[in-house]
């Protein structure tokens, strides 16, 4: 794996480009990457800096020390932070069409972390709640609430169900797989992957975090669409039920209070 690709070139000449703006390097690659902690670290080199350079008056000896020991600490950090920007790869002229390894790899926690079909789906939804829960800290962004969102959807839904069942094969199906198989796969798939290789993008130009956050939203819209259909289903079987009962004895109670006025 090399850090010797066209991307990498571009990025490492766009910095050299911009040198003197160097102490801004660090707020600009935690801003991209969307990591909290980096972009902390590099407001206080750009603010060290623009204090220096922007604000400060008197003589220039302390204001260039300052802007001085800015620019340096953000370069020397931005190398250490280099996973996030400058993330080794095969350079795009060596790439070779992904090993039958590497699917075996990417498989395996699909079949060793499939939810037992014996288990009730509230027990399902529960399951992926803990796990959710226990991986917190690896979760990035939203998307530990987005899980416990989408758990509480479905919590919903299938209580409604056990309730009184729909009976449509087809909806029983979708709840079924969401909450057995596609809701679990997804955050199995993504906590089987190594903490430092979650940043870095794949040959779709995608990286683990986003890839995670993107299925996090489609099974969240999912969720919503199975509760909304199922509230829709009720309210039909409602009205219907209520058109029946006008039509059995609407008109035979106002007959019989008619009856009673005379």
């Amino acid at each position: 794996m090399s850090r010797l690709t066209l991307g990498n070139v571009v990025k490492v000449t766009a910095v050299l480009v911009f040198l003197p703006l160097l102490a801004y390097l660090v707020l600009v690659i935690g801003a991209v990457r969307k990591h909290l902690r980096t972009t902390l670290e590099g407001l206080l080199y750009a603010g060290a800096f623009s204090l220096a350079v922007f604000v400060l008056d008197g003589p220039w000896g302390p204001r260039v020390l300052l802007a001085l020991a800015a620019t340096v600490a953000s370069g020397v950090r931005a190398w250490h932070l280099r996973d996030l920007w400058l993330p080794a790869r095969r350079a795009w002229w060596k790439r070779r069409p992904v090993a039958a390894s590497t699917v075996v790899e990417v498989t395996r926690p699909r079949a060793t972390t499939a939810l037992d079909g014996s288990l009730s789906l509230p027990a399902a939804v529960a399951s992926v709640r803990v796990l959710a829960d226990r991986n917190r800290q690896r979760l990035p962004g939203d998307a530990h609430r987005t899980v416990l969102r989408i758990c509480q959807v479905l919590d919903g839904v299938v209580a409604s169900e056990q309730r009184a069942p729909s009976g449509d094969p087809r909806f029983e199906y979708e709840l079924d797989a969401m909450v057995r198989q596609y809701l679990p796969d997804v955050l199995t798939s993504y906590l089987a992957i190594s903490p430092s290789k979650v940043h870095e993008r794949q040959a779709d130009g995608r990286t683990p975090d986003g890839e995670l956050a993107e299925q996090l939203r489609i099974l969240s819209a999912q969720a919503d669409a199975l509760d909304a259909g199922r509230q829709r289903r009720l309210t039909a079987e409602l009205s219907t039920s209520g058109n029946f009962l006008r039509d059995k004895y609407g008109q035979r109670q106002a007959d019989a209070f008619d009856f009673r006025v005379q």
